[in-house]
């Protein structure tokens, strides 16, 4: 591999990682059920935070289920506006 290869891989790492803390931060959802309910992994995110490289079919099926979980939270908090009008 590459010295380029190995260092985009890095970051394409840390950028999952800041992604998915910043998720569970606007979210208020623990650690393990994000990994739970996104790759049936309740280990997921505290392995990410150690290190751990996911394959990119698995990246890119967390990134998916982030943008489908925010879009249903979306449509929630929508609906709730809509009750109370």
């Amino acid at each position: 591999m590459r010295i380029a290869q190995i260092s985009n891989f890095q970051g394409r790492k840390t950028m999952l990682l800041r992604t998915v803390e910043t998720f569970l931060r606007t979210h208020n959802l623990p650690a393990t059920k994000f990994g739970r309910l996104a790759v049936h992994d309740p280990r997921f995110v505290l392995d990410l935070r150690m290190g751990r490289t996911p394959r990119r079919d698995t990246e890119m099926r967390t990134r998916a289920w982030m943008q489908g979980y925010a879009a249903g939270a979306a449509d929630v908090e929508f609906s709730k506006q809509g009750e109370m009008a």
